[in-house]
């Protein structure tokens, strides 16, 4: 007869099997190793951090996720507010700023595109970036787009169908992507800092 599962313990296990990278045998694992008494503290402080994220929020600008209306890169009047890099999540735009070569401020998709995920222009959040465009060109003197989505198959049609959108609609705004500095197939989160640095600095016109 298999060994029953207190209800708390099954939820918690369930809980961490939602998590990327986690299946039943990893978040069992995890369950228990936080559930043993000598790490009952580390249970504590995952327990304080979580209720703490109930003050988190989107940035108002660039959709990252912070505890304001505005997150430090869009409030810091030291930025280069002429430019905007568009990146697929707040890990790459965390990598792009990690490798202090990016001067500007970003904009944050959703994702990118996949039909076979339910994720088109509008659950990543075009409608959302054309806005943050126009209040760029009205405000800011926006004068280029760099588009830092992945160099993957979705990666390339968001960029692609990106680009068309905001071309179609601002012909003379410049609009650039990443060099292919960045490896094929991997995507910028888990790319090297002087990769990234690279890639940037080597962008190009499409």
């Amino acid at each position: 007869m298999a060994i029953e599962t207190s209800p708390a313990i099954s939820a918690l296990i369930k809980a961490l099997e939602e998590l990327p990278g986690y299946g039943p045998r990893s978040a069992q694992r995890a369950a228990f190793f936080l559930l043993a008494p000598e790490r009952r503290e580390k249970l504590e402080a995952l327990k304080k951090a979580l209720e703490g994220t109930a003050a988190i929020r989107r940035c108002r600008l660039c959709r990252t996720w912070c505890e304001a209306e505005l997150c430090p890169v869009c409030a810091d009047e030291k930025r280069d507010r002429s430019l905007i890099c568009v990146v697929e999540s707040v890990q790459d735009q965390m990598a792009l700023d990690a490798s202090l070569s990016w001067p500007g401020l970003y904009f944050v998709l959703s994702g990118r595109l996949s039909p076979l995920d339910n994720a088109g222009p509008a659950e990543i959040g075009l409608p959302q970036l054309l806005e943050r465009i126009e209040l760029g060109l009205r405000e800011d003197g926006l004068r280029e787009v760099v588009v830092a989505t992945s160099y993957t198959p979705e990666g390339d049609a968001t960029a692609y169908y990106l680009m068309g959108a905001v071309k179609k609609r601002w012909p003379d705004l410049r609009i650039t992507r990443l060099s292919r500095g960045l490896p094929s197939g991997l995507e910028i989160e888990y790319t090297d800092l002087a990769s990234i640095a690279g890639a940037v600095e080597d962008r190009r016109r499409l």
